[in-house]
């Protein structure tokens, strides 16, 4: 006869399992026995078939469990008929041909186009000052290429082609690859560029966005001013150099840029990583139905 104890008891004793891993097994063990024994009494472990336990993953999925919780309930189940099958208290495993449900990616966090048009355009966001300048060359930096911080902070002058508008940036596993850009980014960067070389602590730097004491920008310095600057805009907790790759992806997608176009201006490997962002402006897409249509 199947008990749960048993197993519970194997997991502590002859696996050594932590008192909270035990706990969690019990939990979705004796969830998934009243739920099989609510649907049928005469049903047992012995007896219970992969259907059964499909069933009771969508009724999870049903009450709101995510993938992830789902799929390590099954886990406990799979389990708990490896260690009956192999001490003969069951005749087969119904558990090992089920498969868990897929976990959702997380939709990227991302800043809408009116808040960055409003943050960029307002001169009142930007102090009159050389801070301010580079804070808000930084912002149309990530904003108009979609470049990842690591590219930012590795730009140097010389990377940048103003006669051919565009510049070069070294991505992942020393990827180079070239980014066009438009007259808005030109003129931030030339009237950044003379601010900055008539600092009186610039060193001698090839790096484009430098530090007060002229050396080359460090990745949390670079953090902490796009967090504070889009703090002016957003309350979403994520404010990343990051997000403003995502919303660079976002706005160009929304805007008819083909995917594969976006692929090589984001140096994606493979199309399949842009995909994602297909995702949020169809998210965008579906809200701005369910709020137009007067029968949605």
């Amino acid at each position: 006869m199947v008990k749960i104890e048993d197993f519970l008891n194997y997991l502590r004793y002859e696996r050594n399992r932590s008192e909270l891993t035990v706990c969690n097994y019990e939990q979705s063990l004796k969830d998934f026995e009243a739920y099989f024994k609510n649907r049928d009494n005469h049903l047992s472990w012995e007896s219970v078939d992969s259907d059964i336990i499909r069933d009771w993953m969508e009724s999870l999925m049903d009450k709101g469990d995510m993938a992830s919780t789902v799929n390590t309930r099954l886990s406990a189940v799979r389990s708990f008929f490896r260690f009956a099958l192999s001490r003969g208290m069951v005749e087969c495993d119904p558990s090992h041909v089920v498969k868990g449900p897929k976990r959702q990616k997380p939709l990227p966090s991302y800043m809408r186009e009116a808040d960055m048009d409003r943050l960029i355009d307002l001169s009142q966001m930007w102090e009159d000052s050389y801070d301010g300048l580079r804070a808000r060359t930084i912002i149309i930096l990530f904003y108009e290429t979609g470049m990842r911080l690591a590219e930012m902070t590795a730009l140097d002058d010389q990377d940048i082609d103003f006669a051919a508008h565009q510049l070069k940036v070294t991505g992942k596993r020393n990827k180079q690859r070239i980014i066009p850009f438009g007259e808005e980014l030109e003129q931030t960067l030339v009237t950044y560029m003379a601010q900055r070389d008539q600092q009186p602590t610039i060193a001698d730097s090839k790096a484009l966005i430098r530090n007060d004491k002229g050396e080359r920008m460090t990745r949390s310095q670079i953090e902490r001013i796009v967090n504070q600057r889009l703090s002016l805009v957003t309350t979403q907790k994520k404010r990343s150099p990051h997000v403003l790759r995502h919303s660079f992806a976002t706005a160009m997608l929304n805007n008819g840029a083909g995917l594969e176009n976006v692929q090589k201006l984001l140096g994606h490997a493979s199309v399949a990583t842009t995909e994602i962002y297909t995702h949020t402006t169809f998210e965008q897409l579906k809200r701005a139905y369910e709020k137009a249509h007067p029968r949605a």
